[in-house]
């Protein structure tokens, strides 16, 4: 298949699964095809010093990273932080990462190629490939890699920005049944409903969404009082 014609394939179906997760797996998944690699895995980043493995192709893939995690050190985590990419063509000799790598080799992983999944408004992670043998990645991989983890970052991206903008959709609609149970309840209007959940929201400092969902969960239990603390209050009629 002509590089092109695998990327367009591949852009479709990432941009077809219906979650982050999937999507994210997908990658790894297309990862082996596009390279030359025998795995490939993904780290994510999802706070300052919360990294976690997200998707991996073999259980030696988390390995790699949980290792690279306890001794602070590898290419994984550094192309995150720094250069674009890293690669390795012998782990176990790479004089950058002196702990990780001769422990990596245990795992009878050669050669590693990371790079960064980022948009110019992102940093999401890193694509890290890994082979068998030493001197696996070439430039023409490096190349392919390269191009690859671009349509990667955006696929991820979308994947992230279609979910959020998924969850705020499923917030306002269960915000308007709770809405709508209380306003029958009571027999009040939707701005008064309105304000009651967001001064319960206020007064016990939850979200929004998690009141009216207590609320829409407990129709059938108009004596229910909100959370463990909470008062009795309703709307006045």
């Amino acid at each position: 298949m002509e590089s092109s014609t695998f990327f367009a394939q591949m852009a479709l179906d990432l941009h077809d699964e219906p979650t982050a997760e999937r999507t994210i797996e997908r990658i790894t998944e297309y990862a082996q095809l596009a390279t030359s690699c025998d795995d490939a895995g993904i780290m994510l980043v999802h706070a300052r010093n919360q990294i976690e493995t997200a998707a991996a192709t073999s259980q030696r893939v988390g390995e790699s990273h949980n290792l690279q995690i306890v001794h602070d050190e590898g290419p994984c985590l550094d192309a995150i932080e720094g250069e674009p990419h890293y690669q390795s063509p012998d782990v176990s000799a790479d004089p950058r990462w002196t702990k990780w790598g001769p422990a990596v080799a245990e795992l009878g992983i050669g050669s590693v190629l990371s790079l960064r999944l980022e948009t110019r408004s992102r940093r999401y992670g890193s694509l890290n490939l890994y082979a068998d043998r030493v001197e696996a990645f070439d430039d023409d991989d490096l190349a392919v890699a390269t191009i690859f983890v671009r349509h990667a970052s955006v696929a991820l991206a979308n994947a992230h920005n279609e979910e959020g903008l998924q969850t705020a959709i499923d917030a306002r609609k269960l915000i308007g049944q709770a809405q709508g149970i209380l306003m029958e309840r009571f027999n009040i209007d939707a701005d008064r409903a309105f304000e009651f959940l967001r001064r319960q929201s206020q007064t016990h400092n939850v979200k929004l969404r998690y009141v009216a969902e207590w609320v829409v969960d407990h129709r059938g239990s108009p004596d229910a009082v909100f959370a463990v603390s909470a008062s009795s209050e309703v709307p006045s009629t």
